[in-house]
């Protein structure tokens, strides 16, 4: 397939930029050209084999709708019902034996919050928000086969976008009052790793140095007329768009050394169907 090079590159006003987008410009800027400029389709599988894959990908859907519906406060035996895979039951197993200690905030599941940025707008689709007077809790439930090195995690733009864009757009849950960034503080729970979760605390350096990078980063794209790929031939084995790009025909497998840390769980709930009790 060509690409229509006289196609403009700039974004549409107001662009609704998400973590998984920035995400996608930092690990290769054509892959956001392609993905969100030229909104090409996906020419290839993303990793293999592919059933696997697909299994792994809606094991971790309804994983993520159970614990939305047990926030709402569905029954968990209820649920329970719902876990039908050995993989599946297992994580709602290690989720149901956890406790949260959490009985004392008021929760929010599946939050959305949006903040202005430049001339476009930030959004973050949250897995659970969890409130009191002294503390702001932001779980992430993640079921990553393995257990991600901190140090990664930590740079990734969920952790950066989730943790400034409460601090920028969370004042309505705390009514009105201006949220200290030393309040917020960014809760991974691993579903494979359920008595290591991976805390991020915060700070107002750290927030307004990220809202300072994704203010120059938004209007970098915004100004941008061409998007190379990235010098790291590695990720392309798991962009479906590599074909365009000619990077290779095969995907990763689950064994290769180097795993993306976007996942399913990064997709917004609204793409899951809704459990019927």
């Amino acid at each position: 397939m060509t690409i229509n090079k006289d196609r403009q590159s700039h974004l549409p006003v107001p662009f609704i930029f998400s973590q998984s987008s920035l995400h996608d410009y930092s690990d290769c800027e054509r892959r956001f050209y392609l993905r969100y400029i030229a909104q090409l389709t996906w020419p290839a599988v993303e990793s293999e084999p592919i059933l696997e894959n697909e299994r792994r990908q809606m094991e971790g859907q309804l994983f993520h709708r159970l614990v939305q519906q047990h926030w709402l406060g569905l029954p968990s035996d209820k649920l329970t019902r719902m876990a039908n895979t050995s993989t599946l039951s297992q994580w709602w197993e290690n989720y149901l034996n956890y406790d949260f200690h959490l009985d004392e905030h008021e929760i929010y599941p599946e939050l959305n919050l949006t903040a202005q940025i430049g001339n476009h707008r930030l959004t973050a689709n949250y897995d659970l928000v969890a409130i009191r007077d002294d503390k702001i809790y932001i779980f992430d439930w993640k079921t990553y086969q393995k257990r991600p090195r901190e140090n990664l995690l930590a740079k990734t733009y969920q952790t950066r976008v989730y943790r400034t864009l409460m601090v920028q757009a969370g004042g309505y849950l705390t009514k009105n009052i201006a949220i200290n960034p030393e309040k917020v503080e960014m809760v991974y729970w691993l579903a494979n790793f359920p008595m290591q979760p991976i805390l991020f605390p915060y700070n107002t350096s750290q927030s307004v140095r990220d809202w300072q990078h994704l203010d120059a980063m938004i209007d970098k794209i915004d100004t941008q007329e061409e998007f190379p790929m990235t010098a790291d031939d590695k990720k392309c084995k798991f962009c479906p768009y590599r074909s365009y790009c000619d990077r290779g025909i095969s995907a990763a497998t689950f064994d290769d050394d180097y795993e993306p840390l976007l996942e399913i769980s990064d997709l917004s709930l609204d793409q899951i169907p809704e459990i019927e009790i």
